[in-house]
């Protein structure tokens, strides 16, 4: 990486050299192809090219400089499938890069690859859409290999761990059980870790490989690992659009989590084309690390904005994809994502796309100036459809996620009922330690791929002597999971649940499996049958939830709709909804999280009980005197007036 004077990166900078049009990277047809790459400080670009991703070039042409530092050549001729890269030479210093802007690449993205995007459609991609919106958003956290690397899958083996997984059907056109699973649970969006092409997994390297694939190498393509030929550009592409098209055929949304707050290295495309440009600096000259992966992309610089704005426009309209999750947000500025949130909007209509994020960093970096950091403390600025994960609500249903043995609610833990109760109406009451626009902006959720499972961290906080056992069902985990699922299921905002939480998904205490073997991390299909009375449990609270309008509703009204909210003691608080149920009923929700029955005096009135810690989709009439509800231990009640 050339270490440049990296003050002179300012405002008339941006002004003299910013580029706005979508047309960066190699735009193919069958007559000819353009190729153009952003460089504002280079004295001459080069291009070869490539028969594959291995051979020798066979050829090499000189790009022409033009305005805001765009280099551009035509070339006549059908070029898909050819390979290219370019040697870009800046400060008399000429080094080797691929195309930032690519949309295809070769094995382990090195080599970019020209592609005529219209013969990678997979047969009726050209009237694929996603499926109609439901009541609430439920979205579900997936890695695609652990998806189907478990043989139980049903999934053939060359196909398991990659994209064809969710498109394959045996030859009487069933599903395998993954798929099956996946519909039968309810959810609404699955959120796929990232797709992207990145740098920690050999792409020509064994299936014994694992990596979540937070380290971005090519931000504009697929992951070759996860496609059946990684050295050829187009069949990655094609791969992922037959996943994401059999998603929305099966009713299913499609979430991509991008990572556009830092590279696999800073020693990236982006540098080499534009050296210094992309990524953030000290006042002394170094790298700044709020990523906590050794860099940060300089968001709020023209380029740098225009650069992620382009790339999620394009994942959108290119492959269909629903909605974007974005790993450290809070490295973003609070412009750029209202800025992405009105373009979606405007090509796709009003909240279309889901938009939400993580509103935090590993550390400080240095902004731009005149922007704001999108964080947890300036939700205010952003608009009411970007979503931030609420992980204060995280800790106090489950215990702190850094601190193995420290209980939540559930588990023990005390002075949490005020907590909990601000949770239910999205934190948009007069108390809580954050100040959401709307419940739209919560998103709500006791686990996900960071940290440990929540099976294993109820297990951790459960006291018992010894090492704690991951493997088997323990009936008190079982009734603490149940009420945490229960807890966050009848909270106001958007719901999000890791993969295998509603079977008690271990990793066996792992608690940072990033890099750890596929069979740590692999979704375990048999475990799924074992605790088949736990799936069916949260395959009831989601019915229970897409039934319940009060709870559904997103606007900064809804939360005058939680009433009534009490703390009796640590460990059971009660609250009421006004016109929730789904002709607007009243509700009366209890969560009891102690070790005995309670009972709760309600209400006069002909309650029914819609949800309890046995049964979370149901109309039973209350029996009994007085109207007095026994909420069993460590279980939540959920009554219909």
């Amino acid at each position: 990486m050339i270490v440049t004077d990296h003050k002179r990166f300012n405002k008339e900078f941006d002004r003299r050299y910013a580029y706005d049009g979508c047309d960066l990277g190699a735009t193919c047809t069958p007559e000819r192809t353009v190729f153009k790459l952003w460089s504002p400080e280079a004295s001459g670009v080069e291009l070869f090219l490539y028969e594959n991703d291995t051979a020798p070039a066979y050829g090499h042409r000189l790009l022409y400089s033009g305005d805001q530092g765009v280099w551009s050549l035509t070339l006549a001729g059908d070029l898909h499938g050819v390979y290219y890269d370019y040697e870009v030479t800046v400060d008399g210093v000429t080094r080797r890069t691929a195309d930032p802007y690519a949309a295809a690449a070769g094995c382990n993205g090195a080599r970019s690859m020209v592609v005529d995007l219209s013969r990678t459609d997979p047969e009726g991609f050209d009237q694929d859409c996603a499926p109609p919106k439901q009541p609430e958003n439920i979205i579900y956290e997936l890695h695609v290999k652990d998806f189907s690397y478990d043989p139980e899958s049903g999934v053939p083996e060359e196909y398991r761990g990659k994209f064809k997984a969710f498109s394959w059907k045996d030859k009487k056109g069933r599903l395998p059980l993954c798929m099956e699973h996946l519909k039968s649970l309810g959810v609404t969006h699955v959120q796929l870790m990232p797709i992207y092409d990145f740098g920690s997994v050999d792409e020509g390297g064994d299936g014994k490989q694992f990596n979540w694939g937070y380290d971005p190498m090519n931000y504009n393509l697929p992951e070759g690992s996860y496609s059946t030929d990684p050295s050829d550009g187009a069949v990655r592409i094609r791969e992922c659009k037959e996943m994401i098209q059999a998603l929305h055929r099966n009713g299913i949304r499609v979430v991509m989590d991008v990572v556009y707050n830092h590279t696999y290295a800073a020693d990236s495309w982006l540098d080499r084309s534009a050296p210094g440009y992309y990524y953030r600096r000290w006042a002394d000259g170094s790298l700044s690390n709020g990523s906590g992966c050794g860099n940060d992309i300089a968001a709020g610089r023209a380029m740098v904005d225009n650069y992620i704005l382009h790339s999620v426009m394009y994942w959108a309209k290119e492959y269909h994809i629903d909605g974007f999750r974005f790993d450290l947000m809070g490295l973003l500025t609070v412009e750029l994502m209202n800025r992405i949130r009105y373009a979606l909007d405007a090509v796709f209509g009003p909240g279309e796309k889901l938009l939400y994020g993580e509103p935090w960093r590993a550390a400080d970096s240095p902004m731009e100036a005149n922007t704001a950091p999108a964080m947890k403390d300036n939700i205010q600025q952003l608009d009411p459809n970007i979503g931030i994960f609420c992980d204060t609500t995280r800790d106090a249903i489950k215990g702190d996620c850094f601190h193995a043995e420290q209980p939540g609610f559930v588990s023990g833990g005390v002075g949490l009922g005020e907590t909990i109760l601000c949770a239910v109406s999205g934190w948009m009451g007069d108390v809580g330690d954050f100040r959401p626009r709307a419940c739209s902006q919560v998103v709500n959720y006791i686990s996900a791929h960071d940290n440990f499972t929540l099976w294993d961290k109820l297990a951790q906080c459960s006291g018992k002597a010894g090492a704690p056992s991951y493997q088997h069902s323990r009936a008190d985990l079982l009734a603490q999971n149940k009420l945490a699922a229960f807890i966050y299921f009848t909270c106001q905002g958007n719901l999000f649940l890791q993969a295998g939480e509603e079977f008690a998904r271990t990793k066996l205490g792992d608690h940072n499996s990033y890099k750890s073997s596929p069979d740590i991390n692999k979704l375990d299909w048999h475990r799924a049958w074992t605790f088949g009375e736990l799936t069916d449990y949260y395959r009831q609270l989601i019915r229970l939830r897409k039934s319940l309008p009060g709870l559904c509703e997103k606007k900064p009204e809804a939360a005058k709709r939680i009433v009534e909210t009490n703390v009796y003691r640590d460990g059971v608080v009660s609250f009421q909804v006004e016109e929730g149920g789904p002709r607007g009923e009243r509700l009366f929700v209890v969560y009891n999280a102690i070790e005995y029955d309670y009972a709760i005096q309600l209400p006069s009135g002909r309650w029914t009980i819609r949800a309890d810690g046995v049964n979370a989709d149901q109309y039973k009439p209350l029996i009994s005197e007085g109207n007095w509800a026994k909420v069993h231990p460590r279980s939540g009640m959920l009554l219909q007036l």
